[in-house]
């Protein structure tokens, strides 16, 4: 491992540097930041054995972008592309997306808003379900979208005029964008042909080409080698906020207890890890590799923060009714959902390789978590509302709905529930959060610059108001 090579007084550079590399899949000259594509072309050459060894990626570097192709081991929900306000892509930002970019493949130098549109209807019309009218406000916002997301990422960058502009009226707004060929390149590179799959599977690391031999034999699949198996528990550990030794089976989760296995990713990403019985978390005190930090400022991630503590009390009361225990489902309605979106038409037939979801590694665990219903859930987000909902964003105060479903959804991302129908699975590690500390801190805004003045200009004695009730405050709320 090249880490254990790095002087010490660099080592943080190049921890640095493997943390941009496995959060950011593409670096650009702007993207993440102007200084991220600099720092991996230093350690260029050290990471690329480092993160081949220890993860099995590649990592391509490049002048003008740095590239790591992941390896994936089950499809994964929780990290969708997301537009500049925030807001998950939905499958018509996707579809623009892809057609956007294989649009920029065969474009020149520049090309307008107006023609990248054109370009992107025409070949929407050829897809069953997908549409690019710019006669409609709503198609015209998710392709912006769209656009937007490679512009954030380099692939394009505006020359002229305003993309917003051309959203609200595509008859006199317009924009003119730079095309970035190197980055568009980098892009989209799949481990395999996407016209040559019947399945998104195909895609996946544990997939492969079944032969009519084997089938009809029922020859069982070789043996895995130890080797893919730590890769595969070391690449767990830094794509998910927390790994549990249920995810595995018996051979994962003893390389999961190994102190060797996280130790390397330790001393690679520069992170600390917390064991616990269920499994292990990597703490990132630098906030450069989480895309998602918790506990954080924002209403959302404050009352995500209050119901874990809620959901952790409810779990583990003893006066009220025992909760129903179920297994995490697995991931075949995910599949089949992506799989029913794949185009028909678009798969070649006779270069298919999958007509099913190939090999998958089967989950031997049997874990049941505590299944806690959204009836219970709304209530205890309302409960939170009514005591420090005047500390709330306006707008949350007004939908507690609303407000459960983000929270709840941040903490299915962190891995603390599963979100289920009807309800949530509660993993055992969201006991971290309990006892939350709530501090309510009211402040007095200072006294103005200038002494008040009467509607003639002359000066008023600038006396406190002796009912306390007449201050107005400004109420902060801290979950410790």
């Amino acid at each position: 491992m090249r880490a254990r090579e790095i002087p010490s007084l660099a080592l943080d550079s190049y921890q640095r540097a493997a943390r941009v590399a496995l959060a950011n899949h593409l670096v650009t000259a702007t993207y993440p930041d102007r200084i991220a594509l600099p720092l991996l072309r230093r350690w260029a050459t050290e990471l690329r054995e480092d993160l081949l060894d220890l993860f099995g990626y590649r990592l391509e570097v490049t002048e003008t972008t740095a590239r790591l192709f992941p390896v994936l081991d089950a499809l994964d929900s929780t990290q969708p592309a997301r537009t500049a306000s925030d807001r998950v892509f939905d499958r018509r930002r996707y579809a623009y997306l892809a057609l956007s970019l294989a649009a920029l493949g065969r474009a020149g130098n520049q090309i307008t808003l107006s023609e990248l549109a054109d370009h992107v209807a025409a070949e929407a019309g050829q897809v069953d379900g997908v549409e690019l009218a710019t006669d409609r406000a709503a198609d015209r916002d998710a392709f912006v979208d769209a656009v937007g997301w490679l512009a954030a990422r380099g692939a394009i960058s505006l020359a002229d005029g305003d993309a917003g502009g051309w959203a609200n009226n595509p008859a006199s707004g317009e924009a003119l964008y730079d095309i970035e060929r190197s980055v568009v390149m980098a892009m989209f590179r799949p481990p395999r042909a996407v016209q040559h799959l019947r399945s998104v599977t195909g895609l996946l690391v544990g997939s492969e080409v079944p032969t009519e031999d084997s089938e009809e034999d029922g020859e069982s699949q070789p043996p895995i080698d130890p080797k893919e198996t730590l890769k595969k528990v070391r690449r767990a550990l830094v794509e998910h906020p927390v790994v549990y030794f249920d995810d595995f089976d018996q051979d994962g989760r003893t390389a999961l207890a190994a102190v060797r296995t996280v130790a390397d990713v330790e001393l690679l990403t520069g992170l600390i890890a917390e064991r616990r019985a269920e499994g292990v978390t990597l703490i990132d005190t630098s906030g450069r590799m989480s895309d998602l930090r918790f506990p954080s400022t924002g209403t959302i991630a404050q009352v995500a923060l209050l119901l874990a503590g809620e959901i952790s009390d409810r779990v583990i009361d003893p006066d009220a009714l025992e909760l129903p225990r179920h297994p995490i489902p697995d991931d075949g309605d995910l599949i089949d959902l992506v799989d029913s979106a794949i185009p028909g038409g678009g798969v070649f037939d006779d270069l298919a390789e999958f007509g099913g979801r190939g090999r998958t590694v089967e989950n031997s665990a049997t874990e049941l978590y505590p299944f806690v219903e959204n009836s219970w859930v709304n209530g205890a987000v309302s409960d939170l509302v009514e005591r420090y909902g005047r500390t709330f964003a306006a707008q949350w105060q007004a939908d507690p709905i609303g407000l459960g479903e983000r929270a709840v959804g941040m903490l299915h991302r962190l891995r603390l529930v599963h979100i289920m129908s009807g309800g949530i699975l509660v993993h055992p590690v969201i006991a971290r959060y309990r006892d939350v500390v709530i501090s309510v801190r009211d402040r007095v805004p200072q006294d103005s610059l200038f002494e008040s003045m009467d509607l003639n200009g002359t000066e008023v004695n600038g006396t406190e108001p002796s009912d306390p009730d007449s201050h107005s405050h400004t109420t902060e709320t801290e979950a410790h």
